[in-house]
């Protein structure tokens, strides 16, 4: 049984609702509609329509009520004894999902703070008959009720949680800085849930990051090397989606993983071609972006799932000649090779060509350009040695200056731009 009460009820929420509902595992019976303008303090609802979601509830022998907002704890327990079955809000439906898709330790503590933090003001429910003071022959004096024990443990257990993620922010960091030291830059897909960025994420690097038509399939970010034409590489990071009016405490619980977007070079915003409220989950996106201080990384926007709307794969430009968006089809692999020319294309921009004269000696050094970085072109010298172009993005040069074969005088000081290749 699904409530949902607003003064404008839109079809999209109840369909998002509807969706969460099911990934959760539940089986949607029924849906109960209310205007109001101000909920009621006691029970959100007003006595009418809570003796409607009684009867409902009695008829349809419903063993939950998901209401689509966020509830007080006076007014989750109020209706759970008007409906006689218990009732969870919006924030606890997803905390619920989110427990069940978190597979990786990280992913496991963040929802088990998440759902601490919800659950710290809700405890008066499981403890009412438990809230009188500890009496009897040796034991009466000030005492501790129960429910100030459990608020206590859950108080100590979201103190431990915290001091645990904090040690796993600080792995990833490092995790981070040893990827820095080895230039290849990070692009982190980001985008509504269920708009197709972990498919997508599978066709372009051949992995098999679980994929399924639900909201939240994907919890733990997921990172891959795709190799680019040109000797470069760079780093593809899946993440978790964005949803409507994302829990904060999510946002904070899940905060080190979101660290991966907002240290990323470049952003791909997977969007739902298909999905009529497309603008209005761009927004939504934007909004997560924002608040999570990401809102100011380069971002192309990927619009999936052309199979449904019979477009052709192309990709537009801004006013600054940037490419900004891009139409593919993760399903049949439609665009796909135009997306990974478009990024690589992204980053050829920031390359200058730059010159070496390298001696005899430095053949190691003159190995490790072939190996790792995009050779223009060789000319042999008189000495012996070779002279290289090779085209560099500014962290790779920094990256090169610190390697062991490296000598400064090899470097000639006339760097060039890199021009893009026609029809990119």
């Amino acid at each position: 049984m699904q409530l949902r009460l607003t003064s404008r009820i839109g079809q999209e929420e109840l369909e998002e609702l509807r969706l969460l509902a099911e990934s959760a595992g539940a089986e949607v019976c029924g849906t109960i509609l209310g205007s109001r303008q101000v909920p009621a303090a006691a029970t959100f609802v007003g006595q009418g329509k809570a003796e409607e979601i009684r009867a409902a509830c009695a008829r349809d022998h419903v063993d939950i009520v998901l209401v689509n907002h966020d509830l007080s704890p006076v007014q989750e327990r109020n209706l759970e004894k008007i409906a006689g079955c218990r009732v969870l809000d919006r924030t606890g439906l997803i905390l619920d999902i989110f427990a069940q898709r978190a597979h990786s330790a990280e992913g496991k503590l963040q929802v088990e703070l998440a759902q601490l933090e919800h659950l710290s003001t809700r405890l008066v429910r499981g403890w009412t008959h438990l809230e009188r003071q500890k009496g009897g022959i040796g034991l009466r004096g000030p005492g501790e009720t129960q429910l100030e024990v459990d608020r206590r443990l859950v108080r100590e257990r979201i103190k431990k949680l915290n001091q645990r993620l904090k040690q796993v922010s600080v792995q990833r960091r490092s995790r981070r800085r040893a990827r820095h030291k080895v230039p290849i830059p990070t692009v982190s897909f980001v985008g509504y849930t269920n708009a197709g960025k972990s498919s997508l994420f599978n066709r372009l690097t051949s992995s098999a990051v679980y994929e399924a038509n639900q909201l939240f399939a994907t919890l733990d970010p997921t990172m891959r090397r795709l190799e680019m034409p040109g000797k470069s590489a760079i780093i593809l990071a899946d993440t978790v989606g964005f949803i409507r009016h994302l829990p904060h405490d999510l946002v904070a619980a899940f905060k080190s993983t979101l660290e991966e977007v907002a240290e990323a070079d470049l952003l791909l915003h997977v969007v739902d071609a298909a999905n009529p409220e497309r603008l209005e989950q761009m927004q939504r996106v934007h909004e997560v972006l924002t608040e999570i201080h990401a809102d100011s990384i380069p971002q192309i926007v990927v619009f999936n799932k052309i199979d449904l709307t019979g477009e052709a794969p192309r990709y537009e430009r801004d006013a600054h000649g940037r490419i900004a968006r891009i139409w593919v089809s993760a399903r049949t692999g439609e665009g796909l090779d135009l997306l990974r020319e478009v990024l690589a294309t992204h980053f050829r921009h920031h390359r200058q060509r730059y010159i070496l004269h390298l001696p005899p000696e430095a053949g190691r050094l003159r190995a490790t350009l072939y190996e790792r970085f995009d050779i223009v072109g060789e000319v042999p010298m008189e000495s012996g040695g070779w002279e290289i172009r090779v085209a560099l993005e500014i962290p790779q040069l920094a990256w090169l200056r610190q390697h062991a074969d490296f000598r400064e005088e090899y470097l000639l000081s006339d760097a060039k731009p890199v021009l893009a290749p026609t029809g990119s």
